[in-house]
């Protein structure tokens, strides 16, 4: 029997033989579907984490910069409160993993922390040496943290740096989550067209190769056009256009889920942006965005012949307003104290007008006068800065009571004064601090000179330093007498320098540097127990000094930091002194700024055994009410009452009325001052105690007090 090959056996065989190609074809899109989804998950992953990784570079470098420059003053200052200010508030974001302040050495100032436990230690961690040699931002990482790091400059002067951390796990956490998420969603949709392609193996050749083209157009060419879209949101094209679909499958889900995606990173980035260039507070521009706009004027002006003027406002004593009121009083007037700067921009600032909030209690204006009007704005810089410091001196209603506050302008003009955004805003600063200096709630133009009085202000805070333990400084004594018998009954602690190159130092120069820049908070506890010692000292060797005491001053600094009561204890107790022996002076000012600290203060003091004289009397706002309520042993009559109160009439019937005051109250009346003779027989004819001054004795040295007991 012979077998014919016919048309049948053709046709099996070519169905096996296209079954086999179908197999073969399935068993190819089979290994490389696969492939495409490794492919899909790795540049996803990829392009997930770069974009990730440069948002929370460039957030964190945005950050430190703004930190950075919020730090310049508080720590120009060493102003450890407001430094925990801004870091605490930084370690509130999310992320962040920790905060350090450091000084130019590497040492830790600040960490946030309430006891900062850290403070003075040398930065050991791996990454600390390049956070310290770095000269600009500096960005490092490892596996776990991000570190981004920044210097702390006022001018060409490194004051420290800011080093803050953020967290990588998170981050880590949520890429492993979205590719789980991808990878799943691929393996599902790859396993649901390995059925449809393996019931279509029924199919001949043409429904494998519709197939195959059903895959690519609805599966490869999606996931090639999302991985697209991926590279143009990673270069930071957030409005590239995804392909539209109305498929209800899981690519159309993923490609929804991708636009979303894009949508929230470019919501994120519009409110990071938006954040990055407002101040939370008032609304208005915030320093980074201040200085890219000052930085676009001075570059689009070059030699236009345009001119510019930049204002720089300081809220005089705002802090009082929050140690006294609150934050919360402080955040109320800084934004009436906006609205009211803003409504004076706006009608003499000119259309070209820029405000911004500079940081705390700071504000700038940036105006512009037309081409070819040289002159111009110069004037319209002092009408503006007239009408600030008249409208902002006004009181504010601030929960039903009036708050009065000033305002220190400094004025700096371009190109006058200097040509760059940062010698601008330098010279601006500078003249602001003249504005103070000269009495506060005024304003200041910018001068060269000033530049040199900043100088010798640096200087000299830099000399002051170190210069008790060098023994430039020491102390004088002025003897007090008691007025009914012109008996010696104590002395006044005097601070002195003698600079070894400028020689000797006016009290009133360097003891307001050391107010300034906290440096009193050292030198007032050393002095107070210099004084005690000596004092000590007299009474074992000296019968006659058995009652004496010593007046010691203490600055407002000092009463605010806290602990001045824990302090005068201490010094007591080692000193083996006897605490009615101790006099604390303090200014009238100083007290009756925040009344209820001092009081409380004051009465443990008091309670102690120690005497509390208000030195400077009648000189502040206070009114001889407040005698009621700040509990003082003594009052001392500020000399400028003492001087005319032979020639002039009010003086002297004030002077009469403080002191039948104050003995009516049990209180010690204390005059200063006293350089003629006529002035002490009218002041023991008006019943004071005590009183001191040139008539009596110069202020001594030690071993002349030893001359005077002996």
């Amino acid at each position: 029997m012979n077998l014919r090959f016919g048309l049948h056996a053709r046709f099996i065989i070519g169905v096996m033989v296209a079954l086999g190609v179908i197999l073969c074809v399935v068993v190819v899109l089979l290994q490389r579907q696969a492939v495409m989804q490794r492919e899909v998950i790795g540049l996803s992953r990829d392009s997930m984490h770069g974009l990730v990784s440069d948002r929370l570079r460039t957030r964190g470098q945005a950050a430190a910069l703004q930190v950075a420059d919020s730090l310049v003053n508080p720590l120009y200052y060493f102003d450890l409160d407001a430094i925990g200010v801004v870091v605490r508030g930084v370690l509130r974001q999310p992320d962040v993993s920790y905060v350090t302040v450091y000084d130019v050495r590497g040492n830790v100032i600040h960490d946030g922390s309430g006891d900062i436990a850290t403070y003075g230690q040398a930065m050991q961690d791996p990454l600390a040496y390049e956070v310290v040699t770095a000269r600009r931002t500096h960005v490092q990482s490892t596996d776990r943290v991000l570190d981004v790091s920044t210097p702390i400059r006022i001018g060409d002067q490194r004051l420290g740096g800011v080093r803050i951390g953020y967290s990588l796990s998170t981050i880590a956490a949520d890429e492993a989550q979205a590719m789980a998420g991808m990878s799943g969603r691929l393996e599902e949709i790859g396993r649901r067209h390995t059925s449809w392609i393996a019931a279509a193996m029924a199919l001949l050749v043409v429904l494998g190769v519709g197939v195959g083209l059903l895959v690519q157009r609805t599966l490869v060419r999606p996931i090639r056009q999302l991985a697209e879209a991926a590279r143009e949101i990673e270069t930071g094209n957030y409005t590239t256009a995804l392909p539209e679909t109305r498929r209800g499958d899981e690519v159309g889900d993923l490609v929804r889920a991708f636009g979303r995606m894009g949508q929230s990173i470019e919501r994120q980035d519009r409110d990071m942006r938006r954040m990055a260039y407002t101040d939370p507070l008032t609304g208005l521009s915030n320093r980074l965005a201040f200085r890219e706009i000052l930085d676009q004027r001075l570059m689009h002006l070059g030699g236009a012949g345009h001119q510019l003027a930049l204002l720089f406002a300081d809220i005089d004593d705002f802090k009082r307003i929050n140690d006294t009121l609150g934050h919360d009083v402080g955040d109320e007037v800084l934004v009436n104290f906006s609205h009211r700067i803003s409504d004076a921009v706006q009608r003499l600032g000119g259309k070209d007008a820029v405000m911004a909030r500079f940081g705390g209690d700071e504000f700038v204006v940036l105006i512009q006068s037309q081409a070819g009007r040289e002159g111009e704005v110069r004037d319209l810089a002092s009408r503006l800065a007239e009408a600030l410091v008249s409208e902002l001196h006004s009181p504010l209603m601030v929960q039903e009571r009036p708050v009065f506050l000033g305002t220190s302008i400094g004025i700096t003009l371009f190109p006058e004064d200097a040509a760059s955004a940062a010698m601008l805003i330098k010279n601006g600063d500078i003249a602001m601090y003249q504005a103070k200096v000269a009495g506060k709630n005024c304003y200041r133009f910018y001068s060269r000179a000033m530049d040199q009085a900043v100088e010798r202000r640096v200087r000299m805070e830099q000399d002051l330093r170190g210069a008790w333990e060098r023994g430039e400084l020491s102390l004088a004594y002025q003897p007090i007498y008691r007025m009914a018998d012109s008996a010696l009954m104590g002395v006044e602690a005097l601070l002195r320098w003698q600079h070894p190159e400028q020689g000797a130092v006016a009290p009133s120069v360097f003891i307001d540097v050391a107010e300034q820049s906290g440096l009193i908070e050292t030198i007032g506890p050393q002095v107070l127990r210099a004084a005690c010692e000596d004092l000590r000292k007299w009474q074992r060797d000296f019968p006659a000094a058995a009652g004496m005491f010593v007046s010691v001053n203490v600055s407002p600094r000092q009463l605010r930091g806290g602990d001045l009561a824990e302090q005068v204890e201490r010094q007591l107790e080692d000193v083996d002194l006897a605490p009615e022996c101790l006099h604390i002076e303090l200014t009238e000012t100083a007290v009756i700024g925040d009344e209820l600290r001092a009081s409380a203060l004051l009465s443990r003091l008091r309670n102690a055994g120690v005497k509390v004289w208000l030195d400077d009397f009648g000189t502040g706002f206070s009114g001889l009410s407040h005698l009621r309520r700040v509990p003082v042993d003594g009052v001392k009559i500020d000399r400028s009452f003492i001087a005319d109160v032979l020639r002039d009439p009010d003086d002297l019937a004030l002077t009469t009325a403080i002191i039948a005051m104050a003995h009516s109250l049990g209180i010690t009346v204390i005059a200063e001052g006293v350089e003629k003779e006529g002035q002490f027989d009218i002041l023991r004819e008006r019943g004071c105690d005590l009183a001191q001054g040139y008539w009596l004795s110069h202020p001594v040295t030690a071993q002349d007090i030893e001359g005077l007991l002996t």
